[in-house]
C-alpha cells in the first residue's frame, strides 16, 4: 500500500511528519545535468494523484509541480553538472545531486527515504528504496519536481542549441538524437564521458588530425 503522507510508518520505523523523499532525474541522457529534489509533505495539506513522475503526463506533472511547492513543508532541488558527471560517474554525480537537494531544504528532516539501491554519504537517518516512487508520496512527489525542473531546462536550452531537438528528446540517447550528434558533433552540455558522445569526440578528433 501506498503511504499516503508523512505520518507513522512503521516498516521504517520512523514516526513523525518530518520525512523527506529524495529522487532524481538524468541519469541515461548525453546531455545535462543530473537533477535530484528532496521533498518533506505536510500531512496536514494531502496531495492526490501524486505517483511517479514517469507515469504522469507533462501537463499533470506541471500542476502538481505547483501544487507540491504550495503545500509541501519544504522542497529543494540539487543538481550535478556535466563537468561533475564526467569526473564521478553519473552514479556518484547522482549521489551527489541528492545530497545537495537535502542539504537545501528549508527544513532540516528527521529520516530519509532515497528512490533506488544506493544512499548518499550524509548523518541523516535514511533508507533507501527501490521503486520508492510508486510507494511512498513523499518520493513521487521528490520525483515530479525533479523532472519538471530537468525538462523545463532542457527545454530551454532547445533554444539556445536548436540543431539538437532538445526539447524533444530531453538529452536522452534516441535516433534523431543521436543523427544530430553525428551531423553537428558535442555541445559543450553534452557529456563526454558517455559512449555515444565519446565516439563523436573520438571520430572528430581523428577527421581533424587527417
Amino acid at each position: 500500500m501506498k503511504i499516503k503522507h508523512n505520518a507513522t510508518i512503521p516498516s521504517i520505523g520512523y514516526v513523525g511528519d518530518c520525512l523527506a523523499g529524495v529522487d532524481e532525474v538524468g541519469r541515461g541522457p548525453l546531455a545535462g545535468d543530473v537533477v535530484a529534489a528532496a521533498v518533506i509533505l505536510d500531512p496536514m495539506n494531502v496531495i492526490e494523484g501524486l505517483r511517479d513522475s514517469k507515469k504522469l503526463t507533462a501537463a499533470r506533472r506541471d500542476a502538481l509541480y505547483e501544487c507540491i511547492y504550495e503545500q509541501a513543508t519544504a522542497v529543494a532541488v540539487g543538481r550535478a553538472s556535466v563537468a561533475e558527471i564526467d569526473q564521478h560517474n553519473i552514479l556518484n554525480a547522482s549521489l551527489l545531486a541528492m545530497h545537495r537537494a537535502v542539504a537545501n531544504l528549508k527544513a532540516q528532516p528527521e529520516y530519509v527515504l532515497v528512490d533506488g539501491n544506493r544512499l548518499p554519504s550524509w548523518d541523516y537517518p535514511s533508507e533507501a528504496i527501490v521503486k520508492g516512487d510508486n510507494l511512498f508520496d513523499c518520493i513521487s512527489a521528490a520525483s515530479i519536481i525533479a523532472k519538471v525542473v530537468r525538462d523545463r531546462e532542457m527545454i530551454a536550452l532547445a533554444q539556445e542549441y536548436p540543431e539538437y531537438q532538445f526539447d524533444r528528446h530531453k538529452g536522452y540517447p534516441t535516433a534523431v538524437h543521436l543523427q544530430a550528434l553525428e551531423e553537428h558533433g558535442a555541445s559543450i552540455h553534452h557529456r563526454k564521458s558517455f559512449a555515444p558522445v565519446r565516439r563523436i569526440l573520438q571520430s572528430t578528433s581523428t577527421s581533424t588530425s587527417c
